[in-house]
């Protein structure tokens, strides 16, 4: 199936397709999505910062319109293949990092792991501060049940998308046919299994990964900045005060009636408490 997805720019990397979106002119700005999604996640965030900033939103591998790896997807994986797209974009010095859900974990070992990328930290509902997390995605580390949670499936793709917002009007027809359109790629659940074994089992997010990650973020003493909303499904609020706790100079914001991507349902405002982060 062709992923009908919005225009947007590609580079090749590695050999392979990565589709990305880069705008604007400044300080560079990272965007990074959760598992299972795309660059789209950040639309009307990557224009409002693009008017100032320098602005590179990627599909990591594997997730949308980007090839997958020839080898295993686990987070130092990802990490290393968007260092490598930065590499080829022209970003070489310290960026500002924001990262959702998977994407905020990303982040953290990107900047673990080249802390020299790394100007600033911004973690909304973020991976890897707790082990709690959907049942949908611990359900995937059960084998048998993986195929049929992955398939293509109108109702599913709607569930899923009505699990990750508080107000149902951001749950759209657009993004229910993307769900089913990146959903539909041959490597689409290959990718997502492998990245959910890796970081989690039925009973939730490995707590190994998330203790060496989190003790190595602090120890870079970075401007940080970690949001979530109060309605999050995916992974719950209450991680947020245990973010806290591990990183106790990071700046905090607790959303009201938000879901899992403060960045829609709250653009305007997370653009503010990133420019007041960034100055």
């Amino acid at each position: 199936m062709t992923v009908a997805l919005p225009p947007a720019d590609e580079r090749t990397v590695d050999g392979r397709r990565v589709r990305c979106l880069i705008s604007g002119d400044g300080p560079p700005v990272v965007l990074l999505h959760g598992i299972g999604r795309t660059l789209d996640d950040f639309t009307a965030l990557h224009a409002a910062l693009a008017r100032d900033h320098l602005v590179l939103a990627v599909d990591l591998p594997g997730h949308g319109g980007s090839a997958p790896l020839d080898g295993p997807h686990t987070l130092p994986a990802l990490a290393g293949a968007v260092a490598r797209f930065l590499d080829v974009a022209g970003v070489t010095g310290p960026a500002h990092l924001v990262g959702n859900s998977l994407g905020g974990a990303v982040a953290m070992r990107l900047a673990v792991d080249a802390p020299a990328r790394a100007a600033s930290l911004a973690l909304l509902n973020s991976a890897g501060f707790g082990r709690e997390v959907t049942v949908a995605l611990r359900l995937l580390a059960i084998r048998p049940l993986a195929p049929l949670l992955l398939r293509p499936h109108p109702g599913i793709a709607r569930r899923s998308e009505r699990a990750i917002f508080f107000d149902p009007a951001y749950v759209t027809e657009e993004r229910i046919a993307t769900a089913l359109a990146v959903a539909g790629q041959p490597h689409a659940a290959r990718v997502m299994l492998e990245l959910v074994r890796d970081l989690g089992t039925w009973r939730g997010v490995k707590p190994q990964w998330r203790a060496e990650l989190l003790d190595a973020v602090a120890a870079l003493d970075l401007p940080t900045l970690l949001v979530w909303g109060d309605r999050d499904l995916i992974l719950p609020a209450a991680h947020l005060a245990y973010a806290g706790s591990r990183l106790p100079h990071a700046r905090r914001h607790l959303f009201r009636d938000t879901g899992h991507m403060p960045q829609i349902e709250r653009t305007a405002e997370v653009e503010a408490l990133l420019r007041e982060l960034w100055a």
